[in-house]
């Protein structure tokens, strides 16, 4: 039966932690896959994490099955996170997934359900996964206009001219805000923008918020989610616990579907049920009983958004000091692009001969096309990445 497949071509962005992890040299440095490390090199659990779980063990009486919505108290309390006090909030329902990738697929399986030859944009360049998650749904895809190059910022006329021409049949992916792979991030008048055209023509706005308290904070990084919530009549929303409560193992994400009526809603989570059941069933219930925890309790979620706010302040830390030690040893500011870019990542446009010197002649491990993960940098290793990065000609 299995003879005749292909050798699978490797993940470009696991198969890079693979070769770190092989890789013997001392002072090798993992700028490669998206996850946040502090000081010692290490992905810590959050201290209201382990709080968290310490009263759910204390607690658990049972493993039996949850349902095919998931945790509903995680439910609830994600809706409460994202849409407390918007138009939007009476007329949503939230389900459970499996990470926030579950929750595309989830999502993108709908979107196939309902509307078949409906086209979802995608921005150029987007999170790696996005693509292959929508036609796997047998969507079509098409890209618009998003990452200037040269400036290293959007570039909102281009993309907004794009935007323009979209319909009925067409659904916009957006990130919510720390855009990956490029950490640049539209306005807030550009989603105003958006909004007003997904009103005049009609096309579904589609957020993925895998970030948010990675940028400005809890709430400035979904100001212009709530905008667009907060005025159109439909939206899909699709939202990680992985980076924002370190949560990376657990899986613990979650579909929002925003309907005209509450009724319609409600139809679609039918809808959710129903592919759900056919693929994963139900969702793992541990990561999304620790958020649950958290939210419901005032103390915890006080502990939860100091402990966030400290990594976020963190990686801007790690932002201004990069591009001050690019200054200083390049003696230009041409790289003073890092200072604007908001969350984990930022796209440098290192080229591939770039990259594989780096981690040939320095051990520096940078995915493809330049993408490096700033949340995974050291202070004290910001000077030699500098110098290494200057020697292979950036």
């Amino acid at each position: 039966m299995f003879e005749d497949l292909p050798i699978a071509k490797d993940d470009p962005i696991l198969s890079l932690g693979i070769a770190y992890k092989a890789d013997p040299r001392d002072n090798k440095i993992d700028l490669g896959i998206g996850v946040y490390r502090n000081e010692q090199g290490q992905t810590p659990v959050m201290q209201a994490v382990t709080a968290a779980q310490n009263r759910l063990l204390a607690q658990q009486t049972t493993q039996a099955y949850i349902g095919l919505a998931g945790n509903a108290e995680y439910n609830q309390a994600m809706l409460d996170l994202l849409l407390t006090g918007n138009a939007a909030y009476s007329r949503s329902i939230a389900m459970q997934t499996p990470g926030a990738s579950g929750a595309l697929r989830l999502l993108a399986d709908l979107i196939a359900s309902a509307k078949p030859n409906a086209t979802v944009w995608l921005s150029n360049p987007s999170y790696v996964n996005h693509q292959p998650i929508m036609q796997a749904a047998g969507l079509k895809v098409a890209f618009y206009p998003y990452f200037n190059p040269a400036s290293k910022q959007v570039d909102e006329a281009a993309m907004l001219e794009q935007v323009a021409k979209l319909g009925p049949d067409d659904v916009l992916l957006l990130h919510g805000c720390c855009h990956n792979p490029t950490g640049a991030d539209i306005s807030f008048s550009a989603w105003q923008s958006i909004t007003e055209l997904a009103l005049k023509n009609g096309f579904l706005p589609f957020v993925d918020l895998a970030y948010q308290g990675f940028g400005q904070g809890l709430e400035e990084d979904i100001k212009g989610l709530s905008h667009l919530a907060n005025r159109v009549p439909e939206l899909l929303l699709a939202s990680s616990n992985s980076k924002s409560f370190g949560l990376y193992r657990e899986r613990s994400g979650v579909a929002i579907v925003v309907g005209e009526t509450l009724q319609q809603a409600t139809n679609a989570r039918g809808k959710l049920f129903e592919l759900a059941r056919r693929s994963y069933t139900m969702p793992p219930n541990w990561g999304a009983s620790i958020v649950a925890e958290i939210l419901n309790n005032s103390q915890l979620k006080a502990q939860w958004e100091n402990e966030l706010n400290q990594m976020s302040l963190r990686m801007r830390s790690l932002r201004q000091n990069l591009a001050d030690e690019f200054n200083l040893q390049s003696n230009s500011e041409r790289f003073s692009y890092f200072t604007q870019h908001q969350g984990m990542f930022s796209l440098t446009g290192f080229s591939h001969q770039h990259t594989e010197q780096l981690r040939e002649q320095h051990a520096i491990y940078i995915v493809g096309g330049g993408r490096i993960n700033i949340a995974g940098l050291a202070q004290q290793q910001i000077p030699r990445l500098v110098e290494a990065c200057l020697a292979v000609g950036v």
